[in-house]
């Protein structure tokens, strides 16, 4: 019974913790969760977690895997959240000839004349972000400090630990070990999964795994559970007292590693997420990358 409890501890949907932080935790942030950064809407809080993570180099476990997954992903990424940006339908908003003269049309034509000219002004931003991201794009320049940050959790090219990494994510891959795709054809999660166990076993520490990413376990009332295999192979690897935890939202992890975050910047995250699970059961809601977003060939 005691195995029980303590396996459940160990290896517990976040939910179960609630937001009790941990005395030491490193944070492992999937590929994913940093692209949504691209995809929440609104005002600007939703980048105050993109602030946590500058002021928090040291927390974060990621590598050259994470960053090229990042910067391979982050053009089209950009493109899809651009889907749901829609020029206005201005013939309905054209008054009949014997109104054309009152205030209230006016307004709308100098409306108009404004949206089209930011519109413009929006393009070219855009154009900047995509072409010049080290520049234009405030997510990619915050990410980028985070990726060239020395630390002993940054698995760097220039790390001869890589080369061993690179082979125990082959074997787990050969084996067909978690975390791994159907599918898949590469041995990027192996990658990220073997540098997780390295840094936890250097340090120490306890981890939170970010990710909405099933290869890790899967999702149950909308709370993910980590794979029982990792959940054993983490106790036999590590330790039987440390603990691993995974969930999908940011925000929690950063409360469980006692960093601040704000009830805005919670809302925002939540918001995206109910946003995705929406869309994951309502597949016409998807936009594909190549959609006619947001309709700048209507711009004159």
């Amino acid at each position: 019974m005691d195995h029980i409890v303590i396996r459940s501890y160990l290896c517990a949907p976040s939910s179960l913790l609630g937001d009790n932080p941990f005395v030491n935790a490193l944070i492992f942030i999937d590929t994913n969760i940093l692209l949504d950064f691209y995809r929440i809407r609104g005002g600007g809080e939703g980048l105050g977690l993109l602030r946590r993570i500058g002021d928090h180099h040291d927390l974060i476990i990621r590598g050259d895997q994470i960053e090229m997954e990042y910067k391979k992903n982050r053009q089209r990424v950009i493109i899809e959240s651009l889907g749901r940006l829609k020029t206005p339908d201005w013939s309905g908003l054209t008054p009949p000839a014997f109104l054309s003269d009152a205030q209230p049309a006016k307004a709308i034509s100098t409306s108009k004349s404004q949206i089209t000219l930011q519109q413009k002004r929006l393009k070219r931003r855009i154009e900047a972000i995509l072409k010049n991201p080290s520049k234009h794009d405030p997510v990619y320049k915050c990410l980028q400090r985070l990726f060239k940050h020395d630390s002993p959790y940054n698995l760097t090219r220039d790390k001869k630990i890589r080369l061993q990494i690179r082979r125990l994510a082959w074997k787990r891959f050969i084996l067909g070990y978690p975390p791994r795709k159907k599918e898949e054809t590469t041995i990027g999660d192996a990658i990220n999964w073997e540098w997780i166990i390295h840094c936890i076993k250097e340090c120490g520490k306890d981890v939170v795994l970010v990710t909405r990413d099933t290869d890790y376990g899967i999702v149950y009332e909308n709370e993910p559970i980590l794979n029982d295999w990792l959940a054993q192979e983490f106790k036999e690897r590590i330790s039987r007292t440390r603990k691993i935890v995974i969930t999908d939202r940011l925000a929690h992890a950063f409360k469980l590693a006692s960093i601040t975050v704000t009830k805005e910047e919670e809302n925002e995250e939540r918001t995206l997420l109910n946003e995705i699970v929406r869309k994951a059961e309502q597949p016409e809601l998807r936009v594909p990358y190549h959609a006619d977003w947001p309709h700048w060939d209507d711009i004159p």
